[in-house]
């Protein structure tokens, strides 16, 4: 496990419209840390800065100014210490389910009969032990998502970045990978940052909520809810979940007024 800081995240765009040059600061600031084995969520509405926060934690995008830290130590880049799974899976169409978890793995060095065992363990945990040599197009759209998360996991991260991987996805499928994602955690203590404009996703899974506005981190809520969280839909019934619900509503609804 392993725990992930944002130190002082600044972001500015350059951008030239009509001939004339401008800038966007779509982060101002930022600092928050995500302890080990806790699953934080970023909320708020589109252009606040959820996503440029978690490509900059990756290393997929660099930082105008700040420090991004996992367990103490300053990164720059991409590394294997930090997975990442995307909105819409992004798996190589030419190769099967067990390879596009391989691949990762072979970038990181491995080989021989540890790469299959290790990709087939995987799969297991997510489920899709019996569909290793399906390649994507023969894949439901969560389906392919838990190959993603499969594969991010694969590669042992300290930390796990997932921005919406589940808003693509029709309303059941999503609620199960929901559940599924609960289940995972729980056996694998993974530190999660997860980007979400959903609310009762929010509440459902996160220890604690970090809501967005204008590239600044406006307010952290904690859920106060007990794990394991098993039922989601008797979640759904507890008064926790609504307060907690209502809470990041009004900071939402706060950010829109002010």
């Amino acid at each position: 496990m392993g725990n992930v800081s944002l130190v002082d995240i600044s972001k500015r765009f350059r951008l030239t419209i009509d001939g004339s040059e401008q800038f966007v600061q779509a982060l101002d600031h930022v600092s928050f840390t995500v302890a080990d084995g806790e699953i934080a969520m970023l909320i708020g509405p589109s252009g606040c800065g959820k996503t440029t926060a978690l490509r900059i934690a990756m290393g997929l995008d660099q930082a105008t100014s700040g420090q991004v830290l996992v367990d103490g130590r300053e990164v720059k880049g991409c590394g294997h210490d930090r997975g990442m799974v995307f909105q819409h899976a992004e798996l190589l169409p030419w190769l099967s389910a067990v390879d596009n978890v391989k691949f990762g793995l072979e970038m990181k060095g491995m080989r021989g009969g540890e790469l299959k065992d290790t990709a087939m363990r995987y799969l297991d945990l997510v489920g899709l032990a019996g569909s290793a040599q399906r390649r994507p197009h023969q894949l439901s759209g969560g389906m392919k998502q838990r190959v993603g998360i499969a594969r991010a996991l694969a590669i042992d991260p300290k930390v796990l970045l997932m921005d919406e991987p589940f808003g693509a996805l029709d309303a059941q499928t999503r609620e199960a990978m929901q559940a599924e994602l609960l289940d995972i955690h729980a056996r694998t203590r993974k530190t999660i940052v997860f980007v979400t404009h959903d609310l009762d996703e929010a509440v459902l899974l996160a220890d604690r909520v970090f809501v967005m506005r204008n590239g600044r981190l406006q307010e952290i809520i904690e859920v106060p809810l007990p794990r394991p969280r098993g039922d989601l839909g008797a979640i759904r019934g507890l008064s926790a979940f609504a307060e907690t619900r209502y809470k990041i509503w009004q900071a939402l609804h706060a950010e829109a007024a002010s």
